[in-house]
C-alpha cells in the first residue's frame, strides 16, 4: 500500500510539472520578460549591497544600478549598428571570399566522392542564404534589445522589493526559523552562482574579443557578446558561439586564420569553464551532461533563444531549490554532474 501511494504521489508529482511547463508555454510573452527581469535582479543585488555598504542609499543605489544596464544596452545596441553597417557594405567582399571558398572544397568533395555535399553547399551555403541569414539574426536581435527596456523596468520593482523580502518572511512565518533560513540559503546559493556564472561569462567575452581583433576578424565586439551570452549554456554554448566568427574568418582571411579563432575558442572556454569555473563553483554546483543537453530542449523549447541563454541558470536554480528540502535532495543529487563525497565514504 505504501509502495502504491509513493508511485501515485510521483505520478501526480510528474503531471503536475508537465501542466506547470504547459502553462508557461502559454504564458511565454508574459513569463520572458518576467526572467529576465529576474535574471538581472539577480545579477544587480551583490553590486546594490556593496553601494549599501560605502553608506549609498537603497534607492540611490537602484538608479545608479539600472543606469548601468541602460549604458550596457545602449552600448551593445550601437555594436549591432555599426556591425549591421559594416556588413551591408563588406557584402562584395564576403561574396567573393565565400565563392572563392567553395570552389576551392569543390574539387576535394569530387575527389572524396561527395558531390552532395557540393550540392548542398550551394543549395543551403549561398551568398544570398547567409547575408540574409545574418540580416535577419541582426533585426531580431535589435528587436529583443528595444524590448528589453520593458525588462529593466520590471526589474527595478524587483530590487525594490528585495530589501524588505527578509522582513516578509518572519512575518509570514514568524515561529519558522527553519524555513526562513531555507530560503535565506537557496536565495545566497543563488546570488552566488549567477555572480560567479556572470564574472566568468565576462571574461570570457573579453578573451574573444581580444582574440579576435588581435587576429583581424571582423565584428570582434559583437562576437564577444554572443560569446558571453552563450556561455551561459555548458559545453554547447561555447560550440555554438565560435561557428560564426570560425566561418566568418574562413571566408575573410583563410584557413589558418579559421583554425587559429577555433583553437583560441577551445583554449578559452577549457581554462575557464572547465577550471576556473568548477574552482568557484565548489560541489554543489553542476550539473550532468545528459541534464544540460535536456535543459536545452525543454527551456528552448518553451521560450524560445532566451529559454535555451537561461536553459542552466533555470534549471541550476531548480537544482539549488531541490538541494534546500531533504524530500526533494535526492534529485538535486541526481541531477549533478558528480556524487557526493559523503554518499561514497559511507557505501565504503
Amino acid at each position: 500500500m505504501i509502495r502504491e501511494n509513493k508511485g501515485l504521489s510521483w505520478l501526480v508529482g510528474m503531471a503536475s510539472v508537465i501542466i506547470i511547463l504547459t502553462a508557461l508555454k502559454l504564458a511565454e510573452s508574459v513569463v520572458v520578460p518576467i526572467l529576465l527581469a529576474i535574471f538581472i535582479s539577480i545579477i544587480s543585488i551583490p553590486f546594490i549591497r556593496l553601494m549599501m555598504r560605502y553608506s549609498v542609499p537603497n534607492w540611490l543605489a537602484i538608479i545608479l544600478m539600472l543606469g548601468v544596464w541602460i549604458t550596457l544596452l545602449m552600448l551593445f545596441f550601437l555594436i549591432l549598428s555599426h556591425s549591421a553597417q559594416t556588413f551591408n557594405n563588406n557584402i562584395p567582399e564576403y561574396e567573393k571570399g565565400l565563392n572563392d571558398l567553395l570552389v576551392e572544397l569543390s574539387p576535394l568533395f569530387q575527389y572524396w566522392s561527395f558531390p552532395f555535399f557540393e550540392a548542398t553547399l550551394n543549395e543551403h551555403f549561398s551568398s544570398e542564404s547567409l547575408i540574409q541569414f545574418m540580416a535577419n539574426t541582426l533585426t531580431g536581435v535589435s528587436v529583443f534589445i528595444m524590448n528589453t527596456f520593458l525588462v529593466l523596468f520590471i526589474a527595478i520593482f524587483l530590487l525594490m522589493e528585495e530589501s524588505s523580502l527578509t522582513q516578509k518572511f518572519q512575518a509570514a512565518w514568524p515561529n519558522s526559523d527553519f524555513k526562513i533560513q531555507a530560503i535565506a540559503g537557496f536565495f545566497k546559493q543563488v546570488n552566488r552562482y549567477i555572480f560567479i556564472k556572470t564574472v566568468i561569462s565576462f571574461i570570457t567575452g573579453v578573451l574573444v574579443t581580444l582574440l579576435l581583433m588581435f587576429l583581424e576578424v571582423d565584428f570582434p565586439y559583437l562576437w564577444g557578446v554572443l560569446a558571453m551570452l552563450m556561455n551561459y549554456i555548458p559545453n554547447i554554448g561555447s560550440l555554438i558561439s565560435a561557428i560564426p566568427p570560425v566561418f566568418l574568418a574562413l571566408i575573410q582571411i583563410g584557413v589558418f586564420d579559421a583554425i587559429l579563432v577555433m583553437s583560441g575558442f577551445l583554449i578559452i572556454n577549457v581554462v575557464l569553464g572547465n577550471f576556473i569555473e568548477p574552482h568557484l563553483m565548489g560541489f554543489e554546483f553542476g550539473l550532468s551532461p545528459l541534464v544540460v543537453f535536456l535543459s536545452l530542449m525543454v527551456w528552448g523549447w518553451m521560450f524560445g533563444p532566451v529559454g535555451m541563454v537561461l536553459s542552466i541558470p533555470l534549471t541550476m536554480i531548480v537544482q539549488i531549490a531541490l538541494f534546500q528540502n531533504k524530500d526533494t535532495r535526492a534529485i538535486a543529487v541526481l541531477l549533478g554532474n558528480n556524487i557526493p563525497k559523503s554518499r561514497l565514504s559511507n557505501e565504503k
